[in-house]
C-alpha cells in the first residue's frame, strides 16, 4: 500500500472528501485527485500537514506501522509539532548551556525514579 493509498483509506474511515481535506491542509484538490488517478505520492514537505489533518502518526503514513503494542519496535526518533508543549520543551531546552541541560536532565531522571 502507498502514502496515497493509505490517506484515501483514512478519508473514507473519516468519511471526509477531498474538498474537506484540501480546505485543512491547504493541498490543491488537483493535487490530492494525482495522487489518486496518477498512483503518485504527497510530496516531503506535506507529510507532517497530512498527519496533523488525519490524527495519524508519520510513520504509519509512511510504513503502515504502528509504533504501538508489545510487539512494536520501539522508535528510535519522534516528530513533533513544534507548537505542541514537547515542542516548546525542545525549543527551550536548545536555548540551554551544557551545564544547564546536564542539571535538567539529572532532575528529569530524579523525578521519574
Amino acid at each position: 500500500m502507498t502514502v496515497s493509498d493509505r490517506v484515501f483509506q483514512i478519508l473514507e474511515e473519516k468519511c471526509m472528501t477531498q474538498k474537506e481535506f484540501s480546505e485543512k491542509t491547504g493541498i490543491p484538490q488537483s493535487t490530492i485527485s494525482d495522487w489518486r488517478k496518477k498512483r503518485t505520492n504527497p510530496a516531503s514537505d506535506k507529510i507532517m500537514v497530512i498527519c496533523s489533518v488525519l490524527s495519524v502518526t508519520p510513520e504509519w503514513l509512511l510504513s503502515g506501522v504502528k509504533g504501538e503494542g508489545n510487539r512494536a519496535n520501539s522508535l528510535e526518533w519522534y516528530a513533533i509539532h513544534r507548537d505542541s508543549e514537547v515542542g516548546k520543551i525542545i525549543e527551550l531546552y536548545n536555548e540551554m548551556t551544557r551545564s544547564q541541560r546536564d542539571r535538567l536532565m539529572g532532575y528529569i531522571e530524579a523525578c521519574v525514579k
